[in-house]
């Protein structure tokens, strides 16, 4: 207990740092792609940088691992941020790096309540469209047949991608930036998916709601009819006891006299 107490202290003190660099990290990754013709200097800082962002996601990924009582369940309900961390190592791969930090990131976002599915899901659209603009670019820039070669192109290449437009203006011709076309549309379907699920969803809470209210109201009505006929016979129990009860008789006169020796009898 104390250990999960300590591993969640540390991911409330760390989200903020972790969120800062990460956006760090993008700076990095977008200078040398929009400003290919920058002083190699700045380029070298910006590889520089993105090293240490993620040596610092790697480190909170293994400070965590670390304050873990079973690490084999950590392993296991996180794999995502283990993967994250391990294939970017790999030089091939590096490209991952930008998708890893999105995986990173977002994770990490949703552990905080305050965030709902609606900014999650806008965040997700404009990190998509800016983090794909920029990947394409740098794949497709300096291929032979590429026809994405500014920054305007990719980002109008991004939108037709993600909506699944496809104007064909403008495709991808390399390897790598058709697999990253590929990541776009899988994208831009699943989180068109998400909004349409959670407006279906919030539709269907709502009528529950409305008939859930209906049913109170109706289960209040049937014991407030039951209240009411259980008083109606109760009223009729008493009042059918008081007509059956006999008249007395006046004193001094005989049960058996008539009602009008009775009458006399009582003004005598």
């Amino acid at each position: 207990m104390k250990e999960t107490s300590r591993q969640l202290l540390w991911e409330r003190r760390s989200q903020t740092p972790l969120l800062v660099l990460a956006v760090a990290f993008a700076a990095a990754y977008a200078v040398p792609i929009v400003a290919p013709d920058a002083d190699p200097s700045v380029h070298r800082a910006c590889t520089y940088a993105e090293w240490a962002v993620w040596g610092a996601f790697a480190v909170d990924y293994l400070v965590r691992l670390g304050l873990t009582r079973d690490r084999r369940h950590f392993v296991r309900t996180h794999w995502l941020d283990l993967a994250a961390v391990v294939l970017p190592l790999v030089q091939p791969l590096r490209l991952l790096r930008l998708v890893a930090t999105l995986l990173l990131v977002g994770r990490r976002a949703r552990m905080a309540p305050q965030i709902r599915l609606t900014t999650y899901v806008a965040g997700a659209v404009v990190g998509l469209l800016m983090f794909g603009s920029l990947a394409v670019l740098s794949v497709e820039r300096d291929a032979p047949d590429g026809n994405i070669k500014n920054l305007g192109d990719a980002v109008w290449w991004s939108f037709t991608t993600m909506t699944t437009v496809g104007y064909g203006d403008h495709s991808p011709t390399t390897g790598l930036g058709r697999v990253l076309a590929v990541g776009l549309m899988l994208s831009g379907i699943a989180l068109l998916g998400v909004v349409t699920a959670n407006i279906a969803a919030w539709f269907i809470a709502r009528f529950e709601r409305d008939d859930q209210a209906e049913r109170l109201q109706l289960a209040a009505i049937r014991e407030l009819r039951e209240e009411v006929r259980a008083l109606r016979a109760e009223v009729a129990l008493l009042g059918g006891g008081q007509g059956a009860m006999p008249a007395q008789a006046a004193p001094g006169v005989p049960s058996g006299a008539s009602a009008g020796e009775q009458a006399g009898q009582a003004v005598s």
